[in-house]
C-alpha cells in the first residue's frame, strides 16, 4: 500500500553550472541561467509504502510525516533562494532532479523508526507542467 503527502513551497533559483561559460550556460539551462534567479511555487509529493498495522491501521503515523515535511524541507526550502541559503546546493545546480534527491535524504532516516513504513518516492512539480520523480539509489 503507498500513502502521499503533498506540500508546497515558494523558492527561487539560479541554473548555472561553475565549469560552463556564460554561453554554455545559457544554452543549456536557458533563461533559468539567468544569475539575478527566476522562481518557482514548487510542490512536494511524497509517497510511502508500507502494510497497514493490525492494531491502528495505518502504515504511519501522518502527524509524524507532516512534522517531517515540515522541519527537514520547508522550514529549508520555502522562500529561499537555494543556491545561496540551502547548504545542499553550495556546489551543485539546484536543477528540480537535485531537489527531488536533496529531499529524498532529508527524510529518508526520519519516515519511520519501526521498520513498517519506507519512503517510496518523492515527486517534485517545478510547474504545472514540468515534474521529476525519484524513488532512491543516487
Amino acid at each position: 500500500m503507498i500513502i502521499s503527502k503533498k506540500v508546497e513551497f515558494s523558492a527561487s533559483h539560479i541554473c548555472r553550472a561553475p565549469g560552463l561559460s556564460d554561453a554554455e550556460n545559457e544554452r543549456v539551462y536557458g533563461a533559468a541561467a539567468n544569475p539575478l534567479s527566476h522562481g518557482h511555487n514548487y510542490i512536494v509529493e511524497v509517497a510511502i509504502e508500507g502494510e497497514p498495522d493490525p492494531v491502528t491501521g495505518m502504515i504511519l503515523d501522518l502527524k509524524l510525516l507532516k512534522n517531517v515535511l515540515e522541519e527537514r524541507v520547508l522550514s529549508v526550502y520555502d522562500h529561499r533562494l537555494l543556491n545561496r541559503e540551502v547548504p545542499s546546493f553550495g556546489n551543485l545546480v539546484p536543477t528540480v532532479e537535485n531537489i527531488a534527491i536533496d529531499i529524498w535524504r532529508r527524510i529518508e532516516r526520519h519516515i519511520d523508526a519501526t521498520g513498517r513504513a519506507r519512503l517510496y518516492s518523492v515527486r517534485v512539480h517545478e510547474t504545472s507542467e514540468l515534474f521529476v520523480e525519484y524513488r532512491g539509489g543516487a
